[in-house]
């Protein structure tokens, strides 16, 4: 008899996509984070995609994300893996990131 995995009830505390004018430069930010029904961090996935910067990677110019198991950042289509501290940290230095990629392109 094969045991089946005990199912977490994920909680979605972040979930918010946010589109970015053409006028104002283009791009789409997505931010997602569920916890466990103890508050605890489960997954979280922050991304900023804008095509016209960046073609390959579905258009993923920028992400942090702990899928597979661990914690990394993507930057135009390669992945590194990262030191995580925190959330509010990892999400502190995304949009620190996203903003100055954004401004240096933004026409």
């Amino acid at each position: 008899m094969i045991k089946e995995k005990k199912k977490r009830n994920l909680i979605k505390v972040l979930d918010e996509t946010i589109t970015i004018s053409k006028k104002k430069g283009n791009g789409i930010l997505k931010f997602l984070a569920n916890t466990d029904e103890k508050g605890n961090l489960i997954s979280y996935s922050l991304t900023y995609i804008n095509p016209n910067i960046f073609n390959k990677d579905n258009g993923r110019i920028l992400g942090y994300d702990n899928e597979h198991g661990y914690h990394h950042r993507h930057y135009m289509g390669k992945e590194e893996s990262i030191t995580f501290l925190t959330f509010e940290e990892i999400k502190e230095r995304f949009e620190t990131e996203w903003r100055e990629i954004h401004e240096k392109h933004k026409k």
